[in-house]
């Protein structure tokens, strides 16, 4: 496959430099690469050369607590959300059968009353979210 055809000029790489780097610079650029929009040690040294600039990316751990109990919950919900939607088939059968539907619908009340639960724990996970990102 060839290569892409760039319309501006500008953009095409066409001269080669080869060079040679210490252990310790190598790694700090390539913690740069992995911390950044840049895919490789060689773009951000492009970039370097170039005074482009570099986004850098960082994560905040104290948050992956929050982030495990927001998955958590989602999860949750899903599975209340699958067992709302099998009882409204049963509904629906049972009804055109004709017949008795209390059970279901009691069920799904049962079911409305988790997800409010969760609801109620998304709400808390929130407040501790802005707690935390809104203290300086």
């Amino acid at each position: 496959m060839p290569r892409k055809k760039y319309k501006d000029q500008e953009q095409v790489l066409t001269h080669f430099i080869r060079t040679r780097l210490t252990k310790k610079a190598f790694d700090r650029l390539d913690k740069i690469s992995k911390e950044s929009d840049c895919h490789t040690v060689g773009e951000v040294a492009r970039k370097l050369l170039s005074t482009e600039k570099i986004t850098l990316f960082y994560r905040d751990v104290t948050l992956d607590r929050f982030m495990e109990e927001l998955a958590l919950v989602r999860k949750e919900l899903k599975a209340i959300g699958i067992n709302i939607n099998q009882l409204t088939k049963g509904y629906h059968i049972a009804s055109k059968k004709q017949q008795p539907t209390n059970y279901i619908m009691a069920e799904v009340v049962k079911l409305y009353r988790q997800v409010d639960g969760k609801t109620e724990d998304l709400l808390h996970i929130i407040n501790q979210l802005a707690q935390k990102w809104l203290q300086e």
